[in-house]
């Protein structure tokens, strides 16, 4: 049994905190599964589709997705120097509490659990549900009740998947992560087969899409490819768990980020080979028509399959992941301790898996009752996601500074160049989505309010908190 070798900190060590802290269970083949799950999400199947509408020629359209994977590699270069330096559960929540303290990062907490989270969690299922119910349709009256029906089944046997055992939980993650892998690789195959070998339809005529316009039209795409390569940040939560995390994070992080570039410029390829760049601009269900294509009226039925199990693992990895943050927390707020219990027995953040379990499916109660509404209302609160993002990337020059004597196992190349373009990509896609989100309405109010109301809320939880005696241990 492998020693443990997380302490918490001297503020930490109170007769309030339960006892259980991790230990390194987590190898690197594991880790790489579980990256590249949560990144490979539904994205994939309609993103190529977007991308190619807003480029509108095939050297933009896979320069876009290459240099996707160039500024994730750069971002996930200074998470590592992060990790390796800070090791810790919390991740994201650890970094912003050394740099800005305890009030910033428990309102990253609160926005993680509230909605950042839970709601991809429950976002994620109801994906899998719509999909599940076109394969297999469930016998309650509709399609909705069948789809909601999936997708709260999904997160309870998920849960109980990983409450079972962090081993359990990352071998189903490595399955599943497999056969989401085989799932890509058959749209490559589809396309080899349509094509046989034949030139690709020709792209649209220049007319419609005038050069001094592809600027513009670059950076819109962008947004839509830095939204299919996220999640692999979530890596972070893994820091204290990883064997030989000194060395295996960077090496985690990189390769994955390798094999999901190297699957989505496959796929996108695939897709280019078999409609060409006007017939993918024009596509709907790009997957879907490729594969009809291809195969027939069952292409259709393997593209539902596909994607229920793409969003069945992006569920699992944000399941194990997702719950960290709350553990994190509650070991550090006295008035959240139940959440910081941990079963060394399990591996497992047992109290904030069940938490996270039970928002998330409020969540999928409130998107069978509001449908469309709730999702939105998700979507709307990517501004909080990118504004902590971003604060996390600028966490990295704050800590250099603040504690400069520090041993850093890695230490990010290129400083501070490579931190400050990873910062500004988040920065861009801040501001993207400040723009979108100020654009859109929900229920007669800017969606702007939303992210508002989400950090709103946290602060007066946090008030109440420390009103009732919870400071911080």
């Amino acid at each position: 049994m492998p020693m443990p070798y997380f302490k918490p900190p001297a503020r930490a060590a109170t007769a309030t905190l339960p006892a259980g802290t991790p230990h390194r269970t987590i190898g690197l083949r594991q880790a790489i599964a579980l990256i590249v799950g949560v990144v490979i999400g539904a994205g994939i199947f309609k993103s190529p589709s977007m991308v190619a509408g807003m480029t509108g020629d095939a050297g933009w359209m896979f320069a876009a997705w290459a240099l996707g994977g160039a500024m994730s590699i750069v971002g996930a270069l200074c998470y590592a120097e992060l990790c390796t330096t800070y090791s810790h559960t919390g991740g994201d929540y650890h970094f912003l509490d050394r740099a800005y303290g305890r009030s910033v990062s428990f309102l990253f907490a609160w926005a993680r659990f509230s909605v950042i989270s839970t709601g991809s969690i429950a976002l994620l299922a109801f994906v899998f549900g719509d999909y599940l119910q076109q394969v297999l349709p469930l016998p309650v009256g509709s399609r909705d009740a069948g789809a909601a029906l999936y997708a709260g089944s999904a997160i309870v046997l998920l849960t109980w998947i990983n409450l079972y055992g962090i081993r359990t939980g990352l071998s189903t993650q490595s399955w599943l992560t497999l056969v989401e892998i085989g799932g890509l690789l058959l749209i490559v195959l589809a396309a080899f087969a349509l094509s046989g070998g034949a030139a690709p339809a020709p792209a649209p005529a220049p007319a419609q899409l005038p050069a001094a316009a592809q600027g513009g039209s670059f950076g819109l795409a962008m947004v839509f490819v830095l939204l299919a390569y996220g999640g692999w940040n979530e890596a972070a939560y893994i820091s204290a768990e990883l064997r030989d995390g000194k060395r295996n994070m960077v090496r985690a992080m990189v390769f994955s980020l390798l094999v999901i570039t190297a699957l989505y410029l496959a796929v996108t390829w695939a897709f280019w080979k078999g409609m060409g760049i006007a017939g993918m601009a024009r596509s709907d269900a790009i997957a879907a028509d490729l594969l009809s294509m291809a195969f027939g009226p069952a292409g259709e039925s393997l593209v539902s399959a596909m994607i229920a199990i793409a969003a069945l693992t992006s569920i699992n990895a944000t399941v194990i992941v997702g719950a960290r943050s709350s553990y994190a927390a509650g070991r550090d707020w006295p008035v959240l301790r139940r959440l910081g219990v941990w079963n060394e027995a399990r591996g497992t953040p047992a109290n904030a898996l069940r938490m996270q379990c039970i928002a998330a499916l409020l969540l999928v109660l409130a998107g069978a009752w509001n449908g469309d509404g709730f999702r939105s209302m998700v979507e709307f609160t990517a501004p909080v996601f990118w504004f902590f993002f971003l604060l996390s990337g600028l966490s990295l020059f704050v800590l250099r500074r603040r504690d400069p004597r520090r041993e850093r196992p890695f230490r990010v190349p290129l400083y501070p160049l490579l931190p400050l373009l990873f910062c500004a990509m988040c920065a861009y896609m801040l501001w993207s989505s400040l723009s979108y989100v100020y654009s859109q309405s929900l229920g007669g109010w800017n969606a702007a309010w939303i992210g508002v109301a989400v950090l709103a809320l946290g602060v007066l939880l946090l008030a109440l908190m420390r009103g009732r005696g919870g400071r911080p241990s």
